[in-house]
């Protein structure tokens, strides 16, 4: 049977930056892969982030989001089906940040894929920054994925304390209280990493590439209003060094709403730059190909206010939004 492992974590985890790293250790150790990559944009920049991994051993694929919950399912499935019959060993699952991981159990239990596919390791990632107060849905989601990992890997470390990862497991804790969900994390459990990804040893990546799941029960919730939102500006034009300065202050502006994530890429005169960001931090990096895009992500978002901002900064004739 193929094994199917899922990673998890709210938006700005830090999902894509893990696949990286995992999909090159189990290319190294010949394990055949497709990466299949669940994006509810109209643009999916994960698809563009990853696309270098690309090669013999290694394939991506994506499924179409922004639809509703059946259709997806169904498209989910078409694409498991597909790939069943291309040979692969291992398909690693990267979905977006609004994922229901209950989707995944049941999918992978109706027929035929119950009988092509097992689960087998599901990969929770827990920012080393994350905010002490999240909207409703984000505690919830980080709850439930907390509840089925077998193991919790925080990210973006660095320079963290014991104490301060103590601080976020007890948030994790909280968000499972909050869904009736008895499990409960420890700083000593053998399922939380926190090291710095860069310090990660071959024992580490052994230890993620066996790590199981867990199934524990809690309470569902059910969201009708969706407060998330993500918004697209295209061909947007400026200097590099005047970017982190505007992304920096659209955080900070209150008016435009509730912003948690920022993921592009623009132009620069050696090429183009990738941008990630968060509230706590944001990088800037050069990249060979990419789309001319940025994508705010967010609650309650001022989609007029921001392209306001947006329009009033870049140089090029051609931008847009969406």
């Amino acid at each position: 049977m193929i094994q199917i492992d899922l990673i998890t974590g709210i938006l700005g985890s830090g999902k894509t930056t893990f696949i990286r790293k995992y999909i090159k250790y189990l290319n190294s150790k010949d394990i055949k892969t497709a990466v299949l990559i669940n994006d509810h944009g109209a643009v999916n920049v994960d698809m563009i982030l990853l696309k270098d991994l690309e090669n013999d051993m290694c394939h991506l694929e994506t499924v179409a989001g922004g639809c509703d919950a059946d259709c997806y399912r169904r498209r989910f499935k078409t694409k498991l089906i597909a790939l069943s019959m291309m040979g692969f060993t291992r398909v690693v699952m990267e979905p977006s940040g609004i994922f229901d991981v209950d989707d995944f159990f049941d999918i992978l239990s109706e027929e035929p894929l119950d009988k092509w596919y097992k689960i087998g390791n599901i990969i929770t990632i827990v920012d080393a920054c994350l905010d002490d107060e999240l909207s409703h849905q984000s505690e919830f989601l980080l709850g439930s994925q907390a509840a089925n990992a077998g193991v919790l890997l925080f990210s973006k470390t660095s320079g963290k304390s014991e104490a301060e990862i103590k601080e976020k497991l007890s948030h994790v804790n909280r968000a499972l209280d909050n869904i009736s969900c008895r499990r409960t994390y420890d700083i000593d459990d053998e399922n939380v990493i926190f090291k710095d990804w860069n310090a990660l040893r071959e024992c580490d990546m052994e230890k993620i590439a066996g790590c199981g799941y867990q199934q524990y029960s809690y309470v569902k919730e059910w969201f009708n209003e969706k407060t998330s939102s993500t918004h697209y500006f295209m061909h947007v034009t400026m200097a590099v060094d005047e970017l982190k300065d505007f992304i920096d202050s659209l955080f900070k502006d209150v008016s435009v709403g509730d912003i948690y994530r920022i993921k592009g890429f623009m132009p620069d005169k050696d090429g183009w730059v990738e941008l990630n960001a968060t509230r706590h931090i944001s990088t800037l990096k050069p990249i060979d190909e990419a789309q001319e895009i940025f994508i705010v992500i967010g609650d309650n978002l001022d989609f007029k206010k921001l392209d306001e901002r947006f329009r009033n900064v870049t140089v090029n004739p051609n931008y847009t939004s969406i």
